[in-house]
């Protein structure tokens, strides 16, 4: 196909299309042209990252031997098993320690189960049954919101990486998702089945986001009416900055704004809001709109020293949303929590609506105990993951809820955060390389979470070769342009920053997903791409003077 022609295509489809499937496109373009290539696709546009925590894997997978066993132990006979039993269990696990001392990850697995009973004060049979009864994923979910001695080491992890360890932050009640991704579908439609948002009511959301928090609000379902809460791309002075201005704030005084989602820190710009704005956003709520529901999505708080989030700081107004999928490299596992304060402010909407509505969402969950009117919005959300009816199947199933378990019990161990620091350095190390590559000054920022950047080709065209050259680019090339040939002729994958709201010319790349050495050649290789446009620039300029 002609390029110009294949270009075109691209062009036609961009604004059309999710950032994400865009980039799809953008594969199969690099794809093609790698055939008999020696290039390797670098695709730095998807957040997956390429680490993954092993050592509670391990103690997972050990855990998960001696739990077999223990269903042998009830009955054999050929390839069939039993189911465990309670009842001296713990001792049982004592003695398969001992004869497996050298088994991968056994160390970590005796210390969460002694962490459980000498920290947790866990009675030590009911804790390993429930440990080993959750990883056979013999029985259903029970309780269905959330596994007891599991919800209770997942409640202090997030009180460790959601409340700066503060433990007076942390009273919530977790319902065990699969991902983030589940998190959001459930709270919008039970935010909807409990007539809390209704068609046509105002949100707010936080910009730039993460696509599907621009999408799912105008689905025809939901047709909800977006205020957009817009963070500046640049301070006053031209350095990066990501921070939300006072007068953007400002707007959540509107008490017709029912509710406001965030994540935090951000996707694409990859920034938590700074202790100034937050003190800002506590200082509106209490004062001008107590009622605001608030949806903070954290996935990269843990890579934000000291990270607070709201769900701390605003605990009465939010519903906090965690996956565990960037931290610990399980987005394949599926593992997410919806956390809530035991009194807020989503209980007290509904206790005070009309009794008209009262007496519809009345009949949508009086199937389910005798008294439905005073069910927590928490366990609403969890019946409405079953559309209701099928609430006594309902939860996330009991293996993925047990690693989810060893992974915060290893966390809450690594008292050094030796797991974390790692993790941490990872991202900065590689945002470092980018702009040595790009030959680009990287000023540090305190609330970034370096897990992207949020990368605008323009002012760095400007700021690397003039104004002219910026100027020639803007006028003669598009986004588009850039990426299809980052693409098509560096098999270089990245995300345009409009697709998340951002400005017309900001890229996102991923900081996770790549080896080191291939940020430094995807800064290298955008260098060379500006050097070649210049040359292109230099000679329409001789071109230019000489017909003149």
């Amino acid at each position: 196909m002609n390029e110009n022609k294949k270009l075109k295509e691209i062009e036609e489809i961009y604004e059309k299309i999710s950032p994400f499937e865009f980039k799809n496109e953008l594969i199969k373009v690099a794809k093609k042209e790698l055939d008999g290539s020696k290039r390797s696709l670098l695709d730095a546009g998807r957040g997956n990252p390429n680490w993954t925590a092993s050592t509670p894997r391990q103690a997972f997978f050990t855990f998960g031997q001696f739990a077999v066993l223990e269903t042998q132990r009830v009955w054999q006979e050929g390839d069939l098993a039993g189911m465990p039993h309670q009842k001296g269990i713990y001792n049982r696990f004592k003695e398969f320690a001992d004869e497996n001392i050298n088994a991968p990850g056994m160390e970590l697995l005796i210390n969460i189960i002694e962490y459980g009973i000498n920290k947790k004060g866990f009675d030590p049979d009911s804790y390993v049954y429930e440990l080993a009864d959750g990883i056979i994923g013999d029985n259903y979910p029970f309780p269905d919101r959330m596994l007891t001695h599991t919800e209770s080491i997942v409640h202090d992890y997030l009180v460790k990486e959601m409340c700066s360890g503060d433990i007076s932050d942390g009273n919530f009640d977790i319902f065990a998702v699969e991902g983030a991704t589940a998190a959001m579908c459930y709270i919008f439609d039970s935010l909807k089945a409990n007539e809390l948002l209704c068609k046509g009511d105002k949100i707010a959301i936080m910009t730039p986001v993460f696509t599907p928090y621009l999408e799912i609000p105008n689905i025809p379902r939901y047709s909800l009416d977006i205020i957009q809460i817009k963070a500046e791309e640049y301070s006053a002075n031209g350095t990066p900055s990501w921070r939300v201005p006072q007068s953007e704030l400002d707007k959540l005084k509107d008490t017709t704004i029912k509710a406001l989602f965030i994540v935090n820190p951000g996707n694409p710009s990859s920034v938590a809001l700074t202790d100034k704005s937050k003190h800002s956003l506590i200082k509106i709520v209490n004062e001008d709109n107590p009622n605001l529901i608030i949806i903070s999505d954290d996935v990269y708080g843990t890579f934000v020293p000291n990270f607070r989030s709201l769900m701390a700081d605003l605990p009465y107004n939010t519903i906090g949303v965690y996956s565990f999928s960037k931290y610990f490299g399980v987005t394949g596992y599926r593992l997410g929590t919806i956390a809530l304060q035991k009194i807020n402010v989503l209980d007290d909407l509904i206790k005070n609506l009309p009794s008209d509505k009262k007496e519809l969402i009345r009949s949508r969950y009086k199937d389910l105990c005798t008294d439905c009117e005073n069910i927590p919005f928490i366990d609403r959300i969890v019946a409405d993951s079953r559309q209701v009816a099928l609430n006594h199947t309902a939860g996330l199933s009991t293996p993925q809820q047990i690693q989810m378990a060893f992974f915060c019990a290893f966390a809450l161990l690594d008292t050094d955060n030796n797991y974390k620091n790692l993790t941490i350095n990872i991202c900065r190390r590689r945002k470092q390389l980018l702009f040595d590559g790009l030959g680009a000054e990287l000023k540090d920022d305190p609330y970034s979470a370096y897990y992207y950047t949020e990368f605008n080709i323009l002012e760095w065209a400007k700021i690397s070769f003039g104004s002219d050259f910026a100027d020639y680019l803007k006028n003669n090339y598009s986004l588009v342009h850039i990426l299809y040939h980052l693409a098509k002729d560096c098999s270089v994958i990245l995300l345009s920053g409009s697709g998340f709201d951002d400005s017309e010319w900001s890229l996102r790349v991923s900081l996770a997903n790549l080896d080191d050495r291939e940020y430094y050649r995807i800064g290298k290789i955008m260098r060379n791409l500006m050097i070649d446009l210049i040359s292109r620039w230099q000679e329409s300029e001789n071109s230019t003077k000489i017909s003149s």
